[in-house]
């Protein structure tokens, strides 16, 4: 009998047999590759798109088709039935840029914004303290402070037109009743109350808004952070000052930026409120838009695009500024 080949010395152990194909056959090049297993969960792309697609055609029909329209208008030259006539190359950001009466709305506009912000948050955290606290009737308290919200900004504004009226306004009436002024007030017709009424309307209005925004801040402190702060001593103003308003700073970022887009937009409240008024002595940069394109002599649609343009940037920039100067990087990264 021949000795086996493992108890010979020096012999090689038998190397395990290679594995063979699907098919049975020997593996090879020509064997089919494996499909690698996809992750348990991961769905392929294109039902992600199925599900964006919509938000996607959206967002190119309300944003992006309009902005590059914007743009496409801001460099033609139009009749004044609204026809292109043809390309004016940056001819009309120069208009805008040397416009007489530009200085005059950049001021205005900083002052409405920058008051209707500041004074509506300054409010509506006092109005947050307040409903935060539990007391007879806070529900119909907080439905209440709803309404100015609820209601169309051309609705509101109309209604305080009526009570700005010099002749039969219900504010002039009040005010001589009690002897508070010797004869009405035109507030909508003089230089020096306009633009007091307008920012009046435009923190009445933003007010609803900012207080839920700070109100559900105020909610997300946990009590006993505030209790700890009790414990240890601090007086209502100190925990107040350095409990409450550092945890609600989330919250007041979040009021402050959409309450700057919101005001530096805000057509309906400055044009219906400043309508009567020639010129553009209380115009914004929304109403000075409007008024190059349809009330004003220049009749002009390409300069009204440029006027946009300019809109938009300058609102990204006062974001951006903010942010920085709020130092919210600084605040995500401690």
């Amino acid at each position: 009998m021949a000795p086996r080949a493992d108890s010979q010395p020096g012999a090689l152990a038998e190397s395990p047999a290679p594995a063979l194909s699907p098919e049975g056959g020997a593996p090879g090049a020509g064997a089919p590759a494996r499909k690698r297993p996809r992750p348990r969960g991961r769905a392929p792309w294109w039902v992600a798109l199925i599900w964006l697609g919509p938000v996607l055609v959206l967002i190119f029909g309300v944003v992006i088709y309009p902005a590059i329209e914007l743009v496409r208008a801001s460099t033609g030259e139009y009749s004044i039935t609204g026809l292109r006539r043809g390309s004016a190359g940056i001819e009309n950001y120069s208009n805008v840029l040397s416009h007489p009466a530009l200085g005059t709305v950049l001021l205005n506009t900083l002052i409405w914004v920058a008051a209707v912000v500041l004074i509506t948050i300054l409010l509506s955290l006092g109005l947050a303290q307040f409903l935060s606290k539990e007391f007879f009737g806070r529900r119909l308290v907080r439905w209440a402070v709803l309404v100015p919200w609820a209601a169309s900004l051309v609705i509101t504004a109309r209604l305080f037109t009526l009570i700005f009226d010099y002749y039969h306004g219900i504010l002039n009436v009040f005010l001589l009743k009690l002897h508070l002024i010797s004869e009405p007030i035109d507030w909508l017709g003089d230089d020096s109350w306009t633009m007091p009424s307008m920012i009046l309307v435009g923190v009445l209005v933003s007010i609803p808004f900012t207080a839920y925004v700070l109100l559900a801040g105020l909610n997300a402190i946990p009590d006993e952070v505030h209790e700890a702060a009790r414990i240890d001593g601090a007086s209502p103003w100190q925990a107040y000052r350095r409990v409450t308003l550092p945890l609600l700073r989330p919250a007041l970022l979040v009021s402050a930026v959409l309450n700057m887009i919101y005001v530096f937009n805000s057509f309906p409240i400055v044009w219906t409120l400043n309508d009567r008024n020639p010129g553009y002595t209380h115009d914004t940069t929304i109403t000075f838009m409007y008024k190059l394109a349809f009330k004003s002599a220049e009749r002009d649609v390409g300069m009204s695009a440029a006027a946009g343009v300019f809109n938009v940037l300058l609102i990204l920039v006062a974001v951006v500024l903010y942010l920085r100067l709020v130092k919210w990087r600084e605040e995500d990264q401690t």
